[in-house]
């Protein structure tokens, strides 16, 4: 479904990725996983269209989408979860997730926001409350609900434990698990590589904008390199 390669991304004189290459297939959950400064979200935001890259394609379904704006390929089947769980503050939940459907007709926003309300049920009871009201763990729900609006092919999930206190780590996890059982295509970006490689299919990990290791989840939680530096091992 999703193919980036060679991708080369500059902040100035500083590169940020060096020919980062890697591929999410359909119905797969796959996670990116490094310490603060790894690329990480530099790639998820170049895979959206939010940074340019220097060189280096990024393809959907086989597709060219690297020279894209971001509302275009959301229209072609992206959504992102950003960092921080970032929310309208100053609108209600109901708004914040009607936004994340702004390209889907009435009668489409209307049955998936009966899913997400389904999906989050904290998020019905408070659907009429200003977001900036909800805990974190709320606003995070309610920033995957406003992506899953856009009834996305490939979920962009961008640091979604930042913040956030153990038991709700968890419980957003649980979620991603669940749309990974729902077959929801999902690129997780994750600092957290314990609970990641427990909801995904495959992983690689980042070092200094670097791809330094591939592989399945299980295999990469027994990989001493992984374990050392991720895992407490």
């Amino acid at each position: 479904m999703l193919t980036v390669q060679d991708l080369n991304v500059f902040y100035g004189p500083i590169q940020a990725l060096h020919g980062l290459s890697l591929q999410v297939d359909a119905g797969e959950a796959v996670a990116v996983l490094g310490a603060n400064g790894a690329g990480k979200s530099t790639l998820i935001k170049a895979i959206m269209g939010l940074v340019p890259p220097q060189s280096g394609a990024i393809r959907l379904d086989g597709q060219p989408i690297h020279r894209l704006p971001p509302w275009e390929r959301t229209a072609r089947g992206m959504a992102l979860v950003p960092e921080g769980g970032r929310v309208f503050r100053d609108l209600t939940v109901e708004q914040n997730l009607r936004l994340g459907g702004f390209l889907r007709r009435e009668a489409e926003n209307r049955a998936q926001l009966e899913r997400v309300y389904a999906l989050f049920p904290v998020l019905a009871e408070r659907r009429g409350q200003l977001a900036k009201t909800l805990s974190g763990g709320e606003q995070q729900m309610l920033a995957i609900g406003r992506a899953l609006m856009a009834q996305p092919r490939l979920l962009l999930i961008d640091e979604v434990s930042m913040g956030l206190m153990p038991i709700l780590v968890q419980k957003v996890f649980q979620v991603i698990d669940g749309l990974r059982q729902a077959n929801v295509s999902i690129l997780l970006v994750e600092q957290n590589a314990a609970a990641a490689l427990e909801v995904v299919d495959r992983a690689y990990v980042l070092e200094n904008g670097h791809l330094v290791l591939e592989g399945p989840a299980a295999e990469l939680r027994q990989e001493p390199q992984v374990q050392a530096a991720y895992l407490g091992g």
